[in-house]
């Protein structure tokens, strides 16, 4: 049953990042009101503090880790924002996780924990990170993509469909309470196959080379990514592009009732805005 939005303010963590400025935007259209959460906004995961202030008084949150959910300190600090929450008031959670990781299972139990009444949307890969990101400008300006995914397939799901679909859940009373929605693309294709369908898109020769994700790793810090971030994202670059990940999920048409964006809709409408053009 849908619940009354009008009087419903939800916080969105990471509300300038690639889901939280999606889920926004859904969730204002839901007629939810929106409370947007960032470092620049007050609130910062490193600083227990800055929490409080930005949670109390909110009905909900959409919670986001700002790396990646399986990174080092990711399930202690979601558990730890999750409690707080509950003790200002929030009684609605949704947490975004990932597909296939394990490691992200320990944050999961760790909102689980909470009291809260929780839902967990597991998403596959974004298509988005081929837009945004740093991918996206090795992709503009090199005319290649290097990453460790070799041939294996990956539904790669729109994020404007997690917005929706995080909008939907909590402005339902309490039909998602307590359940896992799981979401992807409606196909599957290999990153190569990607980077054609953006070849394609903008009209550009672009390619893709595969190479190993300790290989990658390397990359990354020569990009100046800290080292510890860069040990996280190479051990969940080995688990999840191993092809566990290689079907679809139903989420996007179990919660919304449509089918969810392909890639060509993605790719076309990127590169009409200019997003890998030099």
């Amino acid at each position: 049953m849908t619940q009354n939005t009008r009087n419903t303010t939800v916080v969105v963590t990471g509300a300038s990042g690639r889901t939280g400025s999606r889920v926004a935007r859904s969730a204002q259209a839901a007629g939810l009101t929106v409370r947007a959460a960032s470092r620049a906004r007050g609130f910062d995961w490193q600083d227990r503090s800055s929490w409080a202030g930005v949670l109390r008084g909110a009905d909900a949150a959409y919670l986001v880790y700002p790396s990646d959910i399986g990174a080092p300190g990711a399930a202690e600090a979601l558990g730890a924002v999750a409690r707080e929450a509950v003790r200002a008031g929030v009684r609605r959670l949704v947490l975004l996780s990932s597909r296939g990781q394990e490691r992200a299972r320990d944050a999961e139990e760790a909102v689980h924990a909470s009291g809260a009444d929780w839902t967990v949307v597991r998403a596959a890969w974004f298509a988005q990170n081929f837009s945004e990101g740093p991918l996206v400008e090795e992709l503009r300006l090199s005319g290649e993509l290097v990453f460790p995914a070799d041939e294996v397939r990956e539904p790669f799901v729109d994020v404007r469909d997690i917005g929706d679909v995080v909008a939907a859940v909590l402005s339902e009373s309490d039909r998602y309470v307590g359940e896992t929605v799981t979401v992807s693309g409606p196909r599957l294709l290999t990153f190569g196959e990607a980077v054609a369908e953006i070849a394609k898109a903008t009209g550009r020769e672009l390619t893709y080379r595969a190479v190993s994700a300790r290989e990658y790793g390397e990359r990354l810090v020569g990009f100046g990514v800290p080292e510890g971030e860069v040990g996280a994202l190479v051990a969940a670059f080995e688990q999840l592009l191993d092809g566990r990940n290689a079907y679809l999920s139903d989420g996007v048409r179990e919660v919304l009732g449509r089918e969810p964006r392909d890639f060509t809709e993605f790719a076309r409408e990127a590169a009409a805005a200019g997003t890998w053009k030099v």
